[in-house]
């Protein structure tokens, strides 16, 4: 429960760095600069849907190491 915390504010930080470049590759004018906003922005779609899917995956496992002490036939 310790770890949460800080996996949040570094989940904050990765996701507010990649709305940054965001902003900043909208500005430039680099020819790479569209291909650096897509990046970014599919970047900000995806990020979060890995966080919410290793919450899950953390969630399920963390719960079925506790039961496995248990016998399911009693």
């Amino acid at each position: 429960m310790k770890l949460k915390r800080p996996l949040a504010i570094l989940g904050l930080i990765v996701i507010l760095s990649i709305y940054v470049i965001a902003i900043v590759s909208a500005f430039s004018h680099s020819p790479q600069a569209a291909t650096w906003l897509m990046a970014a922005v599919f970047s900000s779609v995806i990020v979060p849907i890995f966080f919410y899917a290793g919450g899950m995956v953390y969630r399920i496992l963390k719960r079925e190491s506790g039961n496995k002490g248990s016998d399911p036939n009693q």
